[in-house]
């Protein structure tokens, strides 16, 4: 794992990234990219394939790995202990449909371990920024998870778009409230950082959609796994997984017991 030193130095190579995707994204207003919709929920836009390029630039060096959802696979990078996992725009939909829900996400993993990383919101104005020994910042404050210990008037963060298929349903009812949100990467975030409780998938994830909040929230003290008792690992031939569950430290295992309940 990284010393608390080259972990900050890290940690400064991800905010300079974010902060570079941002000043790109700025160039791209309503109406003035192309998007190509290739059904169900996989909307590519040029801002995605642009964002790709900047953070590339500024993050990746000689001896370093590289998954992004927008660039081929490079398999050497199975061969590398430090690789950066990156989506340039998670929540395209959201970006595309005008809700403030998408985010710009990088993630670094050690030895398939996800140490670090950076979540930025363009939209809301909000820098997500966090290591294992550093803990998680939003805007430069540091940030605690929830402290509740019961899953009751616990915040849950459902996908939207799950959540207007009715895929939700089942967890309706319940003493919890359900909000939906767009982009994963984001409602892993607010998790670390307190402003939610709790999180969990109903379908598979690509590493790239996840592995910046799985480091935030591994940063944060709060618990997360793959569901199906699936081991969470980056990295990997195949970069699926199987879905994901997390929350604070003290309703984990009440979150946990619901899930599995409930057959997500």
């Amino acid at each position: 794992m990284l010393t608390k030193a080259l972990e900050n130095k890290y940690l400064l190579r991800i905010q300079d990234a974010l902060q570079a995707a941002n000043a790109a994204v700025g160039g791209f207003l309503p109406g003035s990219f192309q998007v190509h919709d290739h059904g169900g929920r996989n909307v590519v836009t040029e801002v995605d394939r642009a964002l790709s390029q900047v953070l590339r630039k500024a993050l990746l060096r000689p001896g370093e790995g590289w998954l992004s959802e927008e660039d081929p696979d490079d398999r050497t990078r199975l061969s590398k202990e430090v690789v950066w996992i990156v989506d340039p725009l998670d929540g395209t939909r959201e970006f595309v449909d005008g809700i403030p829900e998408w985010c710009i996400s990088v993630g670094l993993t050690v030895a398939g371990a996800a140490v670090a990383g950076g979540i930025f919101n363009p939209a809301t104005g909000e820098q997500f920024v966090g290591g294992l020994h550093s803990g998680v910042t939003r805007n430069g404050r540091r940030t605690q998870p929830t402290q509740k210990t019961r899953l009751a008037c616990a915040q849950v963060l459902a996908s939207r778009q799950e959540y207007s298929r009715g895929e939700w349903t089942k967890f309706e009812g319940k003493e919890f409230s359900i909000r939906a949100t767009g982009s994963i990467a984001y409602k892993l975030a607010l998790v670390s950082a307190g402003l939610a409780d709790a999180t969990w998938t109903l379908f598979p994830k690509h590493e790239w959609d996840v592995a910046a909040g799985v480091a935030l929230a591994n940063s944060a003290g709060c618990r997360v796994c793959c569901t199906q008792n699936a081991e969470l690992l980056f990295n990997q031939n195949r970069p699926l997984l199987p879905g994901l569950v997390a929350s604070s430290s003290g309703i984990w295992e009440q979150v946990l017991q619901l899930v599995s309940q409930c057959g997500a």
